[in-house]
């Protein structure tokens, strides 16, 4: 398997999946959250809606994961899944890593070969990127099967080189 690390926009990445950086809702948010829901179309909105709450408020509970159509995005599939909030606590990378992994399980059942990270949980969740991106490459290394690539799409200049350097390390 070949990890990449590319700065860009993870909407416009052809891959078989895309994970989106969700929140528990799964409803759109800020951020790549957003920017997926828009690029994806409405479409994505009326799915999601349509999944059903493990509790009230929450299709997706942190550490977990939902896989959706792509909709209007190239990638066929779209993997919400929703990190922690950082508060320097030990659970907060327990969560972390719960989220890449289940991320990873639902690509493997669902035979993705090609799959787009953004940088979980590092925007407003404030999650640092140096931690975040030392959990990714953990995760990412552990889970074998016959994922050919996993590719981390890093929007901002400063992040994509702490990304880089971890992960191609």
């Amino acid at each position: 398997m070949r990890i990449v690390v590319k700065k860009g926009d993870i909407t416009l990445e052809d891959v078989d999946a895309i994970v989106n950086a969700a929140n528990e809702k799964m409803l759109g948010g800020g951020g790549v959250d957003g920017a997926i829901h828009r690029a994806a179309g409405p479409e994505l909105l009326e799915y999601c809606r349509s999944l059903p709450e493990v509790r009230p408020g929450v299709r997706c509970p942190t550490g977990k994961a939902r896989i959706t159509p792509g909709f209007r995005l190239s990638a066929k599939w779209i993997i919400h899944t929703v990190g922690p909030i950082y508060r320097g606590k030990e659970e907060d990378k327990i969560l972390l890593e719960a989220a890449f992994y289940n991320s990873l399980r639902l690509a493997e059942i669902y035979d993705v070969k090609t799959i787009a990270f953004p940088a979980i949980s590092c925007g407003v969740y404030g999650y640092p990127h140096k931690e975040a991106a030392q959990v990714a490459r953990g995760v990412v290394r552990n889970h074998v099967w016959d994922l050919r690539e996993a590719r981390f799409v890093i929007f901002a200049d400063k992040d994509f080189e702490i990304w880089k350097e971890i992960l191609q390390s």
